[in-house]
């Protein structure tokens, strides 16, 4: 991995899942070429596309000149507010009668631009629209280029908690213009590089050390280093994908930092308080704490950890949020209603050191409040 190379030519990464298969295509100007790409995937087939007030303003001119340069149908695009609100069931069902509004059918493609709730949205509402139509990744974001808009999960959040009404529902392809990220405040290319650490966590430790060094000039935009992060992310997650697709086993790894994190999301109200990207590094650290308490997992590497997400700006606890009106036990409560429970048991994904994460269902509650009041 160097960063010796300024010109940067967009790469094409499989999904290997049989008749499911799709490819990531990563680099600049994807959004400028996305009708020839689209056109190539889907021919003939009609488009409508699915975007947010924000993204809207930014990219979706580009895109909709794109697609109909390539002679592509689409039809008037569908636009939500911006942010974590529209993942809600009333979002959605909006999505849905504007879908059938615009008289869709079986063979019309439904064409995500935006971030991970765009995408989470999207991807749920045509899961489901007609039993189901095909859909098209364009993620905007860091944290959905290299999390959320690959691997097939899709759906929205309930007062019970986040991402816990929705479907596996594989996109047809994904492209990811790094041109995107140039227009994202610093906050949301942080919260995006949360998710890229936590693959270099889960089984990749040159890639941990590899950030450790390029970490700062990555989350500051240069386009190489960005894009060579995007890649291996992607590679580390399709490889897990393709092996389990419905997170029998395998995929649960991902959640690294995120049972903790979604806890701390469901507290925060899924606002701007606290963004998914910001729990997840929160989350890791409160995994690998865990970890070390458990005699798992050398101290030292949980130094490193937190050292390395603090180096980049991102936060390594919540006390900044709580005001003292949080609980350990609060978050645990909220932990119940994780989608990874099995048995009335949480699953977590603990780390024996950097690279070696692993799942355990053997946790006592009472090390998890401590660990969490340590964080509060």
């Amino acid at each position: 991995m160097t960063a010796a190379a300024r010109t940067i030519v967009p790469v094409a990464l499989p999904v290997a899942l049989d008749e499911r298969s799709y490819d990531i295509h990563i680099g600049p100007g994807l959004i400028g070429d996305a009708g020839a790409l689209i056109t190539a995937a889907v021919p003939g087939r009609p488009l409508v596309v699915l975007t947010d007030s924000s993204v809207a303003e930014l990219h979706l001119s580009s895109l909709l000149d794109s697609l109909r340069a390539a002679g592509a149908r689409v039809a008037e695009p569908i636009v939500v507010p911006a942010g974590e609100a529209s993942k809600d069931m009333e979002r959605l069902g909006t999505v849905l009668d504007a879908l059938l509004a615009r008289g869709i059918e079986r063979r019309t493609v439904l064409v995500a631009l935006g971030g991970g709730v765009v995408g989470d949205l999207g991807g749920f509402a045509a899961a489901i629209a007609l039993r189901g139509i095909d859909f098209i990744q364009v993620p905007t974001t860091l944290l959905s280029q290299v999390d959320s808009s690959v691997g097939g999960k899709t759906g929205i959040n309930s007062r019970h908690g986040k991402n816990l009404i929705g479907a596996f529902h594989q996109p047809r392809l994904v492209l990811a213009d790094t041109d995107s990220l140039k227009t994202l405040p610093r906050r949301e290319m942080l919260a995006g590089y949360a998710e890229v650490v936590k693959y270099g966590l889960i089984d990749r430790p040159d890639f941990f050390t590899w950030l450790e060094m390029h970490g700062p000039a990555l989350v500051a935009g240069d386009d190489a280093l960005l894009t060579e992060a995007i890649r291996v992310s992607c590679a580390a997650k399709a490889d897990i994908v393709g092996k389990d697709e419905k997170e029998a086993g395998l995929r649960e790894l991902l959640n690294l930092g995120h049972t903790f994190g979604h806890a701390l999301e469901a507290e925060a109200g899924y606002g701007t308080a606290l963004l998914h990207g910001e729990s997840v590094a929160i989350g890791m650290v409160m995994a690998f704490d865990l970890s070390v308490r458990m005699g798992l997992c050398p101290a030292g590497d949980l130094d490193r950890v937190k050292a390395h997400l603090s180096a980049v700006g991102l936060p390594v606890s919540a006390a900044h949020l709580g005001g003292g009106t949080w609980t350990a036990e609060k978050l645990v409560s909220h932990m119940a209603r994780d989608k990874k429970v099995k048995d009335g048991r949480v699953t977590f994904i603990l780390a024996r050191g950097i690279g070696k994460s692993f799942r355990c269902a053997d946790v006592h509650l009472a090390d998890v409040t401590s660990v969490m009041a340590g964080h509060l």
